[in-house]
């Protein structure tokens, strides 16, 4: 068999998988000691393949075309086709060998550092994340050196957090591939049509089980044949005459249902959820003397049924307004639609400026010139370029010094930036004590000031609020990135109280950032909401890395949205003139000035 068709049997691996692999090569090596050139060479290949646009496993079987790859060269190259050929790599199968078994799963745990790791599984006899939990639970664990009851606590917080969420994955990775098999059955099966993705990844939940796929076609079965045979499919759980199901790379289930163009619209609904919306939908329609089902209305006096082609219709007949599915989570939505008081949400095209983005000054992968010409290519008005502060010596943080000649090039290239406003910020590391790493006087010669939490996560709930709220405080702190540090199903956020953060932010007139990257999504939906009701504003931002960060804007949209966030509640979407003018207000007068233009834009 040729190595571009792989085998049933073999698990095909995605770019996450591929890169996931590399870097515990990296780790691996730097545990036994060996070079720091080819612990190097391992850590590049795995961002390269993170970061890839297309899927490894189209190239994989050929190894020239892998060599093409920037960064890849012929040794990794060999390496990455017997992965993905085979599923399985002999260097690193030999390699993990020469370490404890679970050292890697283990160490994959927040606050779990190597050296503890390696004593766990000598000492403790640790091999699973089960062992683990046990060695927790039981007190062991704590005794090892330098751990103690407080950070086994905090270790079993971030395990309990990655155990709760294992049967699900994060929309970062769940959006791609539904957008990768619709792309495929459109090509495999031209007569398909309305093809669209269904269920919580429509919602945009941050997280999801199965992806759903819904689709119009006058020949259903030839499309759910088409479905099961598409190259991403590695087994097929059933396919019927309107349905399939099947198992990607990577091991997710994607279900298809084709159906008539007459019943799409109440297929649309029933199938996007959320299953509260839908029973509230049922209960309301009985009240009318109606029944809602997947296919339409019956009832109404001669029983029969009514089907809908669309979404909006199905809502008219039940007396409702259309409801964004972002927002149909049984949270209110009813009451607001029969009050005629639904949000406007914000949209993606709002959006003018991004004002957190890096460069390679400090841990991006382009230059301050691509990224910029990149912003301006996607029509944004502005952006602000916030490589990392010094902190702790990490991320290749800017000193004062390295600082100021950023500033310089952010102003040499914003002279010739074609229109686009290219504002001086950075990202501040908020210290434990709550100070910024930068000085009042050197942050006064910024535009924008995003403040992060980076370190120091475990701190009690009480010491996490001051330290928050101390920088929401500081004057030349135009935004809290990241709120809560959290990583979606792999890291847990910080404890605080949020209540007494959003009040203290709204009175400032400091933004809060809805960070879009799919790892992230910080704040999350519940407390946009929450910091909206208080009245706080925000910003929502890329935190972009490299040029096709840029992308994920619409990840932050969708948490947005989920929040119930109009576009006057988010200051990016302002014009750049605008927005230049809320950079000038000192603060807390901010707060006054956002109350104007809510009503303006």
């Amino acid at each position: 068999m040729p190595d571009s068709e792989l085998s049933k049997d073999i698990k095909v691996l995605d770019n996450q998988d591929v890169a996931r692999v590399f870097a515990d090569i990296a780790t691996l090596l730097q545990l036994r000691g060996d070079s720091v050139f080819k612990i190097r060479a391992y850590t590049r290949a795995a961002e390269v393949f993170e970061h890839l646009p297309t899927q490894i496993a189209s190239i994989a079987g050929d190894e020239d075309a892998l060599k093409e790859i920037p960064g890849i060269g012929d040794a990794i190259a060999a390496k990455t086709h017997e992965l993905v050929s085979t599923g399985r790599m002999t260097f690193f199968e030999k390699l993990r060998s020469e370490f404890a078994p679970g050292l890697l799963e283990i160490m994959a745990i927040p606050e779990v550092g190597p050296k503890t790791a390696i004593r766990a599984t000598e000492e403790l006899g640790i091999e699973t994340l089960d062992d683990l939990e046990a060695a927790l639970r039981d007190g062991s664990f704590a005794k090892l050196p330098r751990v103690g009851e407080k950070k086994a606590q905090n270790i079993l917080r971030h395990l309990e957090a990655r155990l709760s969420q294992a049967d699900r994955m994060p929309i970062g990775k769940a959006l791609p591939l539904a957008e990768q098999a619709i792309k495929e059955l459109k090509k495999a099966a031209p007569g398909v049509r309305r093809l669209t993705v269904a269920g919580s990844i429509r919602r945009w939940r941050e997280t999801a089980g199965d992806i759903d796929l819904l689709g119009v076609a006058d020949d259903p079965e030839a499309v759910t044949a088409a479905f099961a045979a598409l190259p991403m499919v590695v087994d097929v759980l059933g396919q019927g005459g309107t349905k399939a199901s099947v198992i990607v790379g990577g091991g997710a289930q994607i279900d298809l249902r084709v159906t008539e163009e007459r019943y799409f619209g109440a297929l649309l609904l029933y199938f996007t959820g959320s299953k509260q919306h839908g029973i509230r939908l049922r209960e309301r329609a009985q009240r009318m003397g109606l029944s809602l089902n997947e296919y339409g209305l019956t009832g109404g006096g001669d029983g029969e049924l009514k089907s809908y082609e669309t979404e909006v219709a199905v809502y008219e007949v039940l007396g409702l307004p259309y409801i964004p599915p972002e927002i149909r989570e049984d949270q209110g939505e009813f009451a607001a639609a029969i009050a005629g008081e639904l949000p406007d949400l914000v949209e993606l095209e709002d959006v003018k400026g991004d004002l957190h983005v890096h460069s390679d000054w400090s841990d991006g992968h382009v230059s301050i010139e691509q990224m910029v010409h990149e912003a301006g290519a996607r029509g944004l008005d502005y952006i602000a370029m916030t490589d990392h502060s010094s902190g702790r010596g990490i991320a290749n943080g800017l000193s004062v010094e390295r600082l100021v000649a950023h500033n310089r090039e952010i102003e040499e290239f914003g002279s010739r930036a074609g229109g686009l406003r290219v504002f001086k910020g950075s990202e501040v590391d908020i210290r434990a004590d709550g100070t910024l790493d930068y000085s009042d006087d050197v942050l006064a010669d910024l535009d924008v000031v995003i403040a992060s939490i980076h370190s120091g996560m475990s701190q009690p709930a009480e010491v996490m609020t001051a330290r928050i709220i101390k920088a929401i405080e500081n004057p030349y702190v135009t935004a809290i990135g990241h709120l809560t540090t959290r990583f979606v199903l792999d890291r847990p956020p910080v404890e605080a109280d949020f209540d007494a953060i959003f009040r203290a932010a709204s009175a400032n007139g400091t933004l809060m950032e809805i960070n879009a990257s799919p790892k992230r999504l910080d704040l999350k939906d519940s407390h946009v909401r929450r910091a909206r009701e208080l009245g706080v504003r925000f910003l929502i931002n890329t935190d972009s890395h490299d040029t096709d960060n840029f992308d994920s804007l619409r990840f932050g949209i969708g948490t947005a949205r989920r929040g119930w966030a109009e576009k006057q509640d988010v200051l990016n979407t302002l014009p750049v003139a605008e927005f230049e003018r809320f950079l000038r207000t000192p603060k807390p007068q901010r707060a006054a000035f956002r109350a104007v233009q809510a009503a303006a834009v």
